[in-house]
């Protein structure tokens, strides 16, 4: 059966094209969970195109709490490269007691 797999890694940077190659990381390693045969879940993607239609007075705060909750519920976590929200995802999928891998190679295929 196929594990869902929630794929963190670092968003924020100081320039939009930062930020989007932060954002391409992040999906072309989802892409790679789903060659595995596994249903990789990016938080992000649940977050962006919510809080891009709302004025939030803090947008990464609300970017981190739909992010955790959807994690939340995922059978394991890719972390590909640490940062303070892709951190909170790991500290949470461990706090399940859930795998955390750190690269594609650790994932076993379906």
């Amino acid at each position: 059966m196929p594990l869902l797999i929630a794929v963190a890694g670092p968003f924020m940077a100081a320039t939009a094209k930062e930020r989007q190659q932060n954002f391409d990381r992040v999906n072309q390693a989802a892409a790679e969970v789903l060659k595995l045969g596994h249903i990789p879940v990016v938080g992000l993607n649940c977050a962006l195109p919510v809080i891009d239609r709302v004025d939030l007075h803090d947008d990464y705060q609300a970017i981190m709490d739909i992010s955790l909750a959807v994690v939340g519920r995922c059978d394991a976590l890719l972390i590909i490269a640490s940062s303070p929200g892709a951190d909170k995802e790991r500290e949470l999928i461990e706090s399940q007691g859930k795998p955390v891998y750190t690269s594609i190679a650790e994932i076993p295929k379906q």
